[in-house]
């Protein structure tokens, strides 16, 4: 087919073409041309994203030392993209450690194994079933990398029970300066006791050592109760299972009571995911929400209805395959842990704020506890602690919500959860926490530069 072109038609695409030819000769266009492609990144609930300069994944540890050594800017470690605080952003260099995976060693007359740390939690439990060892506790979801895990003091529940920094037992750090360091109680102990709960904001961790225990199995049960009813008998809970937790039903009257102990009883057969860990539960609530949250008393009797529908079929088997469940709805959390002695008032405070407030959530709290530790920036430093977790559904705003609540967590001197969202600085964090210079100024040597920092790490540390 002819194509007829009028002549201002033709000395238009003539002069494009010499435009573009002109541009392609220029040198800001050839290095345009020759720059990288950028890729976003967002964390799992997409509350967080940034572009940065450079995504890369080192495959060993001399090429990981490189890569700190020869970035320009900053460089953030990034793991399973779980944490809902702006831990990872940076228009620096994103460094993955997704190459840095799987069990590397393990001593069967101590029971300690040693994992690469980029090893996602999901892959560990299996692991070590093999070698015969298991983790004494675990979070309710293994998504995270071991190193994300440790770095913000991530937890399960129990009061017998630490954090995941609390088993760790030695590391591996390369610093900003590229060197790497071998750490232990006996081996850089400051930086040691320092790096279990880092941030990432002393270096990059390749290796982690973790104190296990044989390997078990556990028996999951689960029971709608009163709020009120199991709050009254936290510590009969806490005594009679070794591990304890509720999820609370906002804008109702009851929870639901989730006890694990462990068991020689043969394994249930395997469920569909969906119906795990409380899963079919919450969508039910949501559908009730969607239709009820113009309807505050009906809402109200509906939800509490449930205990007479809901009923849960005990689950046994292998450890860290009862521990952890499938998280299939998104949302954004804010979580704090309070003084152990204070979690029953701090829960019933917010609880009231919600009812009498009428503030839009359907999503349940979540209520546990966790054993101290001597780890300057755990958040369980020096104290039994209760953590209680308010979630709200990716596609709601959680600002206001969140904004709300948060006053109630600082009346009982709560500690945020590092890889939860928060809005406190280094003015109103270093109270918090007794041994806060000593973490300062084993990051202040270091990383006197601040490789490591990005924005909110600065501002929660106190580093212009």
């Amino acid at each position: 087919m002819a194509i007829h072109l009028t002549r201002r038609q033709l000395l238009q695409r003539a002069g494009v073409a010499a435009a573009f030819t002109a541009l392609s000769s220029s040198p800001a266009m050839a290095q345009l041309v020759r720059a990288p492609r950028l890729i976003p990144w967002r964390n799992w609930s997409g509350g967080q994203s940034c572009l940065p300069q450079a995504r890369v994944a080192p495959k060993s540890l001399d090429e990981l030392v490189q890569v700190i050594r020869q970035a320009d800017g900053k460089v953030r470690p990034v793991g399973s993209a779980h944490s809902f605080s702006a831990l990872v952003p940076t228009d620096g260099t994103l460094l993955s450690l997704s190459y840095f995976n799987g069990l590397l060693g393990h001593d069967a007359s101590t029971l300690q194994a040693e994992f690469a740390a980029g090893t996602p939690m999901s892959l560990m439990g299996a692991a070590l079933k093999e070698i015969g060892q298991a983790l004494p506790n675990m979070a309710d979801i293994d998504y995270q990398t071991l190193a994300g895990a440790i770095s913000t003091s991530t937890h399960g529940t129990g009061v017998g029970f630490g954090s995941y920094s609390s088993l760790v037992t030695g590391l591996q750090l390369v610093t900003a300066s590229g060197e790497v360091l071998d750490c232990d109680a006996q081996r850089n102990p400051e930086v040691f006791n320092a790096a279990r709960v880092s941030l990432g904001a002393l270096g990059v961790a390749t290796r982690v050592r973790l104190q296990n225990r044989a390997s078990y199995r556990l028996r999951e049960r689960q029971w709608i109760a009163g709020t009120e009813e199991l709050l009254e008998d936290v510590e009969k809970n806490t005594r009679e299972n070794q591990h304890w937790e509720m999820l609370v039903i906002t804008h109702s009257d009851y929870a639901l009571s989730v006890a694990l102990n462990e068991t020689s009883d043969p394994a249930t057969p395997p469920r569909d995911p969906a119906q795990e860990g409380g899963n079919e539960f919450v969508s039910l609530i949501e559908s009730l929400d969607k239709y009820g949250s113009d309807f505050p008393s009906a809402r109200r009797a509906l939800l509490n209805s449930l205990r007479h529908i809901a009923s849960f079929e005990d689950r046994v088997g292998e450890s860290h395959e009862i521990y952890a469940n499938v998280r299939n709805v998104r949302f954004n959390e804010m979580e704090y842990s309070v003084p152990a002695e204070y979690g029953p008032a701090c829960l019933r405070e917010i609880l009231k704020l919600i009812r009498d407030r009428d503030l839009r959530t359907w999503f349940p709290i979540e209520y546990r506890y966790v054993k101290a530790d001597d780890i300057p920036l755990s958040m369980f430093e020096g104290r039994d602690s209760c953590s209680i977790s308010v979630h709200q559904h990716y596609s709601m705003d959680h600002h206001n919500f969140f904004a709300a609540i948060e006053p109630i967590f600082w009346k009982y001197a709560g500690r945020p959860h590092w890889g939860k969202l928060h809005t406190l600085n280094a003015r109103t964090l270093q109270p918090l926490y007794p041994r806060w210079r000593e973490f300062t100024e084993v990051r202040r040597e270091l990383d006197p530069h601040g490789k490591f920092l990005n924005a909110h790490l600065s501002s929660i540390l106190g580093v212009a």
